[in-house]
């Protein structure tokens, strides 16, 4: 039943309640994402997972693919504040264009668990980095 229930979820036939829900967990997402500069797909994967049903790899995919217009959008504004600095910027966006196509290949061939696993680690060190 749950099934079938995220794949009308999938289609746009769901509950309206659970549509505003998913709208808003969505505007959360992306609230963080602009906020901080990155870091809505923490609370992407686990809604995507949790609110649709997708497995863990469609939930990480997915949520590539709506953080990525989010960042530039983000990108844009903090252009146009100057808030970026050219050389951060060129030298780190290269790091991070060589590792998403790495990452984003990496992904077809990882286990669900490990991906589980990898991913509930980089939030854990990532919460206790922020409390210390």
């Amino acid at each position: 039943m749950k099934n079938e229930n995220n794949k009308s979820l999938i289609k746009g036939k769901a509950p309206l309640k659970k549509k505003i829900i998913l709208i808003m967990l969505g505007s959360i997402v992306g609230f963080l994402n602009g906020f901080f500069g990155g870091g809505g797909g923490m609370i992407c994967v686990p809604t995507l997972e949790k609110g649709l049903g997708l497995n863990n790899k469609q939930a990480h995919a997915t949520a590539i693919a709506v953080i990525f217009p989010l960042s530039l959008v983000s990108c844009v504004i903090y252009i146009f504040k100057g808030s970026i600095e050219s050389l951060p910027l060129l030298t780190v966006g290269l790091g991070v264009l060589v590792g998403g196509i790495a990452g984003s290949f990496a992904l077809k061939f990882i286990p669900s668990k490990t991906l589980r696993i990898i991913f509930a680690v980089i939030m854990l060190i990532g919460g206790i980095r922020l409390l210390i």
